[in-house]
């Protein structure tokens, strides 16, 4: 788990990494939205502290699906979101891949403040949620697995805002061969900004 706090803060982050576990990417992300005057949570939704390379794509997704899958990693996070309500003013939530369907599933109800997912594949089987809270997922232009315009026509609804990125999956991520350093920084930028207007609503 990382955990970045700063005293007497009424605003803190949820981070849930994608498959490979709490790698540099995330740890990049919670530092910089600690440098934001966030408090930053990070949980590990595996049971060991060692991430998964990016050549162990496979096996990692594998690992994620057959260890934890979506229903106990919602679990997971709305504990965590419960325990915090009261310590918190405004709790938010910021999932990359996996971890953003499972930040898209915690937008059915109003336990969070705000959600933002990074291109979360397998939201496309969960396309009946109506957001409760508000909602901005970011996807790359392209992805192998699905048509993204048509996933996002069905995504814009209330509550929801949808952006499309110029790159690939995982077009945020500098330490990673997709990173795309201008999409990367509109979203960071779109981030901040929608957050803190829900800050003291």
């Amino acid at each position: 788990m990382i955990k970045l706090t700063h005293s007497k803060n009424d605003f803190v982050i949820i981070v849930i990494h994608e498959i490979y576990g709490i790698n540099q990417h995330m740890k990049y992300i919670c530092e910089f939205l600690s440098d934001q005057r966030f408090d930053v949570i990070c949980p590990n939704l595996y049971e060991h502290e060692t991430s998964f390379d990016y050549s162990e794509e496979e096996i990692a997704y594998q690992h994620f699906m057959e260890g934890v899958g979506f229903e106990n990693a919602l679990h997971k996070i709305n504990t965590l979101l419960s325990a915090l309500r009261n310590e918190y003013k405004k709790v938010f939530v910021v999932g990359f891949s996996v971890g953003a369907t499972i930040a898209w599933l915690c937008s059915e109800d109003e336990s969070a403040d705000a959600v933002v997912g990074y291109y979360g594949s397998r939201i496309r089987d969960y396309v009946s949620i109506i957001p409760k809270t508000p909602t901005m997922l970011f996807f790359p232009e392209q992805e192998n697995s699905f048509n993204v315009d048509e996933l996002i026509s069905t995504l814009n609804k209330k509550n929801s805002k949808v952006y499309k990125f110029i790159g690939q999956h995982g077009f945020s991520d500098p330490y990673c061969s997709k990173y795309n350093e201008v999409s990367a920084q509109k979203a960071l930028k779109l981030i901040i900004d929608f957050f803190q207007r829900i800050q003291y609503k």
